[in-house]
């Protein structure tokens, strides 16, 4: 029973991403808890922002105020964002092969993807700074409102998602997901110290409100790949292009952040992506069966997460 409870431990997110996928099946392929998988399901789904708020009120009670600082690589990275993304949109303007059209449509989603809020929490675990991942979310939130009104529309020309709506919506994420918690962390540590001490002192509450979440995000990820009607090679395409995407990504934000002794941080702004908000998009304003791509590396990241946590746990420290 100790080996099991260890390993849960060691490989908590890879556990989530089974857990889920697992659920999943059961009430979606089983008649008689089918009803209670369509009764549940959107209840979860409606659930997911109140646990990121949670996570995140307890991830930023760690911070000090005098170290939300930009740093240079919070914007080298966010060109680099921005140039791959631009160069999809570059391959799509130039290919009219629907197939070869899709796929670019999901790399593209996979490049362009906001940071996910709940990557402070894993920064965390693996010894990065949250401060610094803090003020990336911000910054990388504040180039997305810009690049995904000017991208959608070259990318599909009638997707009616006008400068305005793409803003007001980013907004709203950033207003709710981040700065809200943000704040109240900070009221918290300025008038309760007492309780912004004990939350500090619960090291693994937001990782383990993450892994659920987590486990709901793969619920949905599954449902989307189970349910695309594309060819075989196109899906095995849509699923495996995210996991160079992902290393290439992951990779290229260790190099840059390694610059400035913060490779562990940076890895995870550019690596870890909110693939709810990339699939949303897609389903909404691109070619749907696109969101394949997205759904896919919400796997690989997670599994890349896992070894690094694991190679943390191991060695005690983390290039």
């Amino acid at each position: 029973m100790n080996r099991i409870i260890t390993f849960v431990k060691q490989w908590t997110l890879l556990c989530s991403l089974i857990v889920g996928t697992v659920i999943y099946l059961l009430f979606s392929r089983i008649s008689f808890l089918m009803p209670i998988g369509d009764f549940m399901g959107p209840k979860l789904t409606e659930v997911m922002p109140a646990v990121i708020f949670c996570i995140l009120y307890v991830t930023f009670c760690k911070i000090q105020i005098h170290d939300l600082k930009p740093r240079t690589w919070h914007f080298i990275l966010q060109i680099i964002r921005t140039s791959l993304a631009a160069l999809m949109v570059g391959l799509l303007t130039l290919t009219h092969n629907p197939e070869f059209r899709l796929i670019f449509e999901g790399m593209f989603v996979c490049f362009i993807c906001p940071t996910a809020a709940a990557a402070a929490v894993v920064t965390d675990k693996l010894g990065g700074s949250i401060a610094s991942m803090t003020v990336y979310l911000l910054i990388a939130n504040a180039f997305t409102a810009i690049i995904i009104p000017t991208f959608f529309p070259l990318v599909e020309r009638g997707s009616g998602l006008t400068f305005t709506m793409a803003f007001l919506m980013v907004l709203q994420r950033v207003l709710t997901v981040l700065v809200a918690p943000l704040l109240l962390a900070f009221l918290t540590r300025r008038f309760l110290p007492k309780l912004a001490g004990w939350l500090k002192r619960q090291k693994n509450l937001a990782f383990y409100l993450w892994s659920f979440n987590l486990s709901i995000v793969m619920g949905l990820a599954v449902q989307s790949l189970t349910s695309a009607p594309v060819s075989g090679h196109t899906l095995f395409l849509l699923c495996t292009i995210p996991l160079l995407i992902c290393i290439l990504q992951f990779t290229i934000g260790k190099a840059v952040g390694a610059h400035w002794g913060d490779s562990i941080t940076a890895g995870q702004a550019l690596g870890q992506k909110n693939t709810v908000v990339g699939i949303w998009l897609t389903l909404s304003f691109l070619n749907p069966y696109a969101a394949i791509s997205p759904c896919s590396y919400v796997i690989w990241q997670n599994i890349v997460n896992a070894i690094q946590l694991y190679i943390k746990e191991k060695t005690g420290k983390l290039k």
